[in-house]
């Protein structure tokens, strides 16, 4: 019979990496071993007069710095990265804006889930806690020329889960991940847009 020793020193050294985790832990585990991702979001926002809008749609990325973030509900809104450029697809006001990624990229939430990984050139990181069954950090920006004051992020046994986004307006945005496949096989063209017949493009 195969010896149980090394099974039982695997599942300890488990359990040890488990109870010693924390967010930061998890946010570089996360960075490093998750090349492509898919998955679902619900977001919250919240102004400081009370009022909240709520919206939800999918996402899928591939790093570095290729991503699709679509609002589905409670209207058509796509934001695509290839790499090199940002594109917003409004359906709304059929207008599609254009910017240069590493200008659009900066100090934001996007450039910590979907970036190079070179996080602390951008953000001061520090643990904040485990709390709501969540391990969080918290990401301040270093740049002053950014909406956000600071960022919260959340994993649950690894597995992003949550995001606390804090701007200089009092405004909160809460963003829940739901359904998220590490290393997924993500299309090429998910990363392109080609702006629908008729519509407004607009080069930044």
């Amino acid at each position: 019979m195969r010896s149980l020793v090394p099974i039982i020193a695997a599942f300890a050294m488990t359990c040890v990496s488990n109870v010693w985790a924390n967010g930061l832990d998890d946010l570089h585990a996360f960075v490093s071993h998750f090349q492509t991702a898919t998955g679902q979001f619900t977001q919250r926002v919240s102004s400081s007069s009370g009022k909240v809008m709520q919206s939800s749609g999918e996402f899928a990325f591939a790093r570095p710095g290729k991503f699709r973030w679509t609002y589905e509900k409670p209207y058509l809104q796509v934001i695509v990265a290839d790499g090199r450029k940002l594109t917003i697809y409004d359906q709304d006001l059929n207008q599609v804006t254009v910017r240069p990624l590493t200008e659009a990229l900066g100090s934001t939430p996007a450039a910590i889930l979907f970036g190079d990984g070179a996080l602390e050139k951008n953000f001061d990181l520090k643990d904040a806690g485990s709390h709501d069954g969540l391990n969080w950090l918290s990401a301040t920006p270093k740049s002053h020329d950014t909406t956000f004051a600071t960022i919260r992020i959340g994993f649950r046994e690894g597995q992003l889960a949550a995001m606390e986004l804090h701007d200089a307006l009092g405004q909160t945005t809460d963003l829940e991940f739901v359904d998220v496949l590490r290393n997924a096989a993500v299309r090429p063209d998910t990363f392109e847009f080609v702006p629908p017949k008729g519509a407004d493009v607009l080069q930044n």
